[in-house]
């Protein structure tokens, strides 16, 4: 089970995020075009550094923590999930701060 380490960290996140969703209302999920346009440059510019740095020596992970899908260039899927799950996780949190300071 220790290979889903990673996975349960970003799934812990989603859960404690998610839920300001329905809760709050924030529309973040529904406008899922403009999340989009937030995403595609967060995954574009954080997997090209990471390949970079794992290019380098400067960077690598613990086979053992991640799932063991693995991308060209030694990418797991793992750190690419991280790149959406984070930040999808600040803007519903940004989003949230934002509806609550309006009232």
């Amino acid at each position: 089970m220790r290979h889903l380490t990673y996975v349960a960290v970003l799934a812990g996140c989603l859960i404690g995020a998610l839920w300001l969703e329905p809760f709050l209302k924030v529309g973040v999920l529904r406008r899922w075009r403009r999340l989009l346009l937030t995403l595609v440059p967060v995954l574009v510019i954080f997997v090209l550094w990471d390949l970079a740095a794992i290019a380098a020596g400067h960077w690598t992970f613990d086979p053992a923590q991640t799932t063991g899908i693995v991308f060209p260039g030694g990418l797991p899927l793992d750190e690419v999930l991280f790149f959406l799950v984070v930040p999808i996780c600040a803007v519903l949190g940004f989003e949230a701060v934002r509806k609550v300071l309006k009232k």
